[in-house]
């Protein structure tokens, strides 16, 4: 029972927390959508602009060109695992940014089941039938030999590393994008976190954390090598967490960023330089130039550790972003009626229908966890 009253506090607190900025129609609304016989979502309001946002040609909704300088592009990873994490963060940014039909949405999957495209496509048409997206193919031969052991599996799925490759996966007329990991919600106006400037020469934003120990992101061979560590020298490296970043990819593809990423990656399956997936390349090519973005947008870590799947509440401040980064995700926790507190503020944006019906094995969904 007080579970119960619990979760209706915070569920009525969350909307009352974090106000919607777009105009939503109630058409269709609570509508529950088949998606496939063990998978089933419902369909989310039709959320419209504000009068202040620039029209954009409503005839092609939701297959406009990804090329209008219009375009708000957000891009973001889906698979099995994170499906339902993808579909509750996608419901969250429509929900509270100002022009969401100024909106386009970018998903990378992997290549390791190419049907997978289609029922992705379908699965994000039916639940958000105004949106525009396009759903892109990683190949994961790319970094198949480029990846070494982390301290967790999880983090050692190649799709992990598509973030690395945004710059050749999506079309060369996109010149900026917001990378966003899926076990996010927004519950701020996204639009303020796109015009947000990339000073001179940086090429990537994202929030800064420099009193974090950045030493311990890399090994002793690292900082005992001056071939390695000098990478650093007149710098003042910081601590980002790559699940949300503001890129340029104008200037990644003139830089060859993505070559200077795998470097790293080739010299650490030679050399053992960091233990921590996916992250540590991005830190080694950015750190110390990097656009500081306000702490609000990644109230990271909601998720525990990389090892524990432990509570934490959130940080002092005000709140745009929230990211259960760690090994707990909101999902899993709340299906095994062990949520944390914060998880709770996920829950108004899942979509998800819970089914009498499980897939009898879950290895035919080829889930890299």
């Amino acid at each position: 029972m007080f579970l119960s009253r619990f979760f209706v506090l915070v569920f009525s607190a969350c909307f009352l927390l974090f106000p919607a900025n777009g105009i939503r129609s109630f058409a269709g609304y609570e509508t529950e959508v088949e998606v496939d016989t063990f998978l089933q979502f419902r369909e989310a309001p039709e959320y419209r602009n504000q009068k202040k946002c620039t029209l954009l040609d409503s005839s092609n909704v939701p297959m406009a060109s990804s090329c209008d300088p219009s375009l708000v592009h957000i891009a973001m990873t889906i698979d099995w695992h994170y499906l339902r994490g993808s579909i509750a963060a996608v419901h969250s940014v429509l929900k509270h940014t100002s022009c969401p039909q100024n909106l386009f949405f970018h998903f990378i999957a992997s290549d390791a089941r190419l049907e997978s495209r289609d029922e992705f496509e379908r699965i994000v048409q039916t639940s958000f039938p105004y949106l525009r997206f396009e759903v892109h193919v990683f190949e994961e031969s790319l970094v198949g030999n480029l990846i070494s052991p982390s301290i967790r599996e999880a983090l050692d799925n190649p799709l992990n590393y598509a973030r690395t490759y945004l710059a050749d996966l999506l079309e060369p007329c996109i010149e900026r994008v917001l990378y966003l990991d899926s076990d996010v919600i927004v519950v701020g106006n996204v639009q303020e976190l796109w015009k947000v400037p990339l000073t001179g020469s940086r090429v990537i934003g994202a929030p800064e954390y420099c009193h974090a120990n950045f030493t311990r992101y890399f090994s002793y061979e690292f900082w005992s090598s001056a071939e390695f560590s000098e990478v650093f020298e007149g710098k003042r490296p910081c601590y980002f967490n790559t699940g949300v970043m503001v890129m340029d990819l104008l200037k990644w593809r003139e830089g060859d960023y993505t070559r200077k990423i795998e470097k790293w990656m080739e010299i650490q399956k030679e050399r053992r330089i960091y233990k921590l997936g996916s992250l540590p390349p991005f830190l080694l090519v950015f750190g110390g130039d990097v656009e500081a973005i306000d702490h609000r947008w990644n109230q990271h870590g909601l998720g525990g550790d990389n090892v524990r799947n432990s509570c934490r509440t959130l940080h002092p401040g005000s709140v745009s972003l929230l990211h259960w980064s760690g090994k707990g995700k909101p999902w899993t926790r709340l299906d095994a009626k062990k949520p944390c507190s914060v998880d709770f503020l996920w829950a108004p944006y899942d979509l998800y229908i819970p089914s009498q019906h499980k897939r009898i094995a879950t290895a035919t969904m080829h889930s890299p966890f």
